[in-house]
């Protein structure tokens, strides 16, 4: 049943008027009205902070429109329903993975996109796991299926997609080679399940993978960095390999001929996004589900290295882009 008592409140949030740099970022007060047919308002209790946020923020992802509100992923309680919701009520904690609003104190989302969050996992840890989280679990299951023996390179291991990476592969018996940009982010990656971490502040990262794989390369190359790993992430790939780009830190890869693939050996690249990976409820739901049993049976550990306050929304993102952080980051409203 809808909850009828829901009235318009005002709260705060990060809103982007103007592309640019973290100095853009603005906390303002906005209205958020009552929920609609099948929309949730939620009072958010963490917020993740993604690589993804200060893509929007910069104008690499336009927005149909701006003022916007940045962030994508959050958990936090229901405090209203709207007609036609089943499934949820006030009181539930959920938590989700959506284009934008995620930076504010209340928002409203569809409840089709929500998940509920199981009581062994809390508020921090659901908020800074779903979009990372959820984006390990495509990568190993479908995009490319990790069994015992495949041979992986993993770029950004120290980052927070990669600790949860690098856990979740040794589970499913994978020979793991991460890649960092510090001595102090190697021995992390390496006690998140990393067999191997280059620092390829030191090293050739090409020379030693194939060191490392005996001169056959690895099986699948998962690269978020973008422009500073390519084309020397084709050279790691075994010949009929994969080369999955899923981000683009660094900036983003330059156009290239098909033919640079066939040359490297016939590899094979995709470039997926967790948006058609759980476009449909049943693929959210078993996706969310297979995160969570990770996580609650132990598998896979969340780390929430870094914590700042909603409204310092830009240092904290002055932090990610200058690298300064490792795991996972939460903004608390």
């Amino acid at each position: 049943m809808a909850d009828t008592q829901s009235t318009t409140i005002n709260a705060h949030a990060i809103r982007l008027h103007d592309y640019g740099g973290p100095e853009v970022l603005r906390y303002e007060e906005v209205a958020v009205p009552p929920p609609g047919p099948g929309e949730v308002r939620i009072a958010n209790r963490a917020v993740g902070l993604n690589f993804i946020d200060v893509y929007q923020r910069s104008g690499v992802y336009k927005a149909a429109s701006l003022p916007l509100v940045l962030g994508g992923e959050g958990a936090g309680v229901v405090e209203s329903v709207g007609e036609g919701v089943a499934g949820l009520a006030p009181g539930d904690r959920v938590a989700y993975v959506l284009g934008d609003g995620a930076y504010a104190q209340v928002r409203l989302a569809p409840a089709a996109r929500l998940v509920k969050i199981p009581e062994t996992i809390d508020d921090k840890t659901a908020a800074a796991m779903m979009l990372k989280g959820m984006t390990v679990q495509y990568l190993l299951r479908r995009t490319y299926p990790v069994s015992p023996g495949t041979t992986i390179l993993f770029h950004a291991a120290a980052g927070g997609v990669g600790l949860i990476f690098g856990q979740w592969a040794r589970h499913l018996g994978a020979v793991t080679i991460g890649t960092v940009s510090s001595p102090a982010k190697a021995e992390l990656a390496l006690a998140h399940g990393f067999d191997h971490v280059i620092d390829y502040s030191r090293e050739d990262f090409v020379a030693r993978t194939r060191e490392i794989t005996g001169g056959k390369g690895v099986d699948v190359v998962y690269d978020s960095v973008g422009k500073d790993t390519f084309p020397a992430s084709l050279d790691c790939v075994k010949p009929r390999g994969l080369w999955v780009t899923f981000g683009q830190s660094s900036g983003m890869v330059p156009p290239f001929p098909p033919t640079l693939l066939s040359s490297k050996g016939s590899l094979f690249m995709t470039r997926p996004s967790l948006a058609h990976y759980t476009g449909t409820r049943e693929d959210l739901v078993e996706t969310a589900a297979d995160l969570f049993s990770a996580v609650g049976s132990g598998i896979v550990t969340i780390r929430v290295d870094n914590e700042y306050p909603l409204a310092d929304a830009a240092r904290a993102h002055a932090d990610l882009e200058a690298r300064r952080t490792t795991g996972s980051t939460v903004l608390i409203p």
